[in-house]
């Protein structure tokens, strides 16, 4: 069997050893007063680089901080200027609510009326010093339309002041119809539908002659008299109207009702009966009157546990 040869190889230590002194020789094949005048160059290209580089967006950022900064502030005083304005609407408004508060509505009307009464009397005595009619001068300040409105209304509401007590149920009733008429809003366009409607149909059954006249105008005549309702016609009971005119008849019951116990409450409250009826005749009205002055306030805990139904 042939002996196996050794193979020659350098040693670690060598190997290592050379590598290191390739890599030192090949920078030395330069010229070394090239080599040092590069190098300061060329640190100072990198420096001037860097230095535009990080001032650049330095600048930028620190106008955007600013400008933000700017319009903080700006905001910020806006809101102070806003909130200062609130503050001296709310504390006017708060000043007003309470004077008016503190003054009577009644008291102020009062006041007013009376000032208007002294300045009347203060023109009229001064018109009639100069000799001049003061109705005379007065009327000079309206039209006569507006001046025969007035005298009407005066006239009416001197009637109605001398109508105002109760005389019998009818003329009750009567003033009340009237006063639920000046409330009433009628509906002219669904009228007018209603009763072009009729008029057609009655046209159309031979009860009612339509008839023009030279000037142009239409006139409707009633041939068998069945046409236009009187006392006795008993045809109303055909009218269906719609679901908007029973609520509103509805509606107008509950609020002629409401008006009616508001009274009574009110009524009760003058004469001191707003509680419940705890009382036979007058007489037994004042000793109740008497016993609650003195022992409400002891027995308060117990009327109010008969009240709730849990006093045993």
């Amino acid at each position: 069997m042939p002996i196996a040869k050794r193979r020659k190889t350098p040693p670690a230590s060598e190997q290592t050893s050379e590598e290191p002194m390739q890599s030192n020789t090949e920078p030395q094949e330069k010229a070394p007063g090239d080599n040092d005048a590069e190098t300061p160059n060329q640190h100072e290209d990198e420096l001037v680089d860097t230095s535009d580089d990080t001032t650049a967006p330095s600048s930028s950022i620190k106008a955007d901080t600013a400008n933000k900064a700017k319009d903080r502030l700006a905001r910020f005083r806006a809101l102070q200027a806003r909130a200062k304005t609130s503050s001296d609407q709310n504390l006017k408004e708060a000043a007003k609510e309470s004077q008016r508060l503190a003054t009577d509505p009644s008291a102020l009307t009062a006041l007013h009326r009376r000032r208007d009464i002294t300045a009347h009397k203060l023109l009229k005595a001064e018109t009639e010093e100069g000799g001049e009619d003061f109705e005379r001068k007065r009327a000079w300040d309206w039209t006569a339309e507006e001046s025969e409105r007035w005298d009407k209304r005066v006239k009416k509401k001197a009637a109605h002041r001398d109508n105002n007590a109760f005389q019998d149920y009818r003329a009750e009733s009567n003033k009340i119809y009237k006063r639920q008429l000046q409330n009433l809003a009628p509906d002219m366009e669904r009228y007018e539908k209603d009763k072009m409607k009729a008029i057609e149909k009655a046209a159309a059954s031979g009860g009612l002659e339509i008839v023009e006249t030279d000037e142009g105008e239409l006139i409707a005549v009633d041939k068998d008299g069945s046409f236009y309702s009187t006392a006795d016609s008993t045809t109303f009971h055909e009218n269906r109207p719609d679901k908007a005119a029973v609520d509103r008849l509805v509606d107008d019951l509950k609020r002629a009702e409401d008006a009616r116990l508001r009274k009574r409450r009110e009524r009760m409250a003058q004469n001191g009966d707003d509680d419940d009826i705890t009382y036979i005749n007058e007489k037994n009205k004042q000793f109740n009157q008497k016993l609650s002055r003195f022992y409400n306030k002891y027995t308060a805990e117990i009327r109010d546990s008969f009240e709730r139904g849990t006093r045993i």
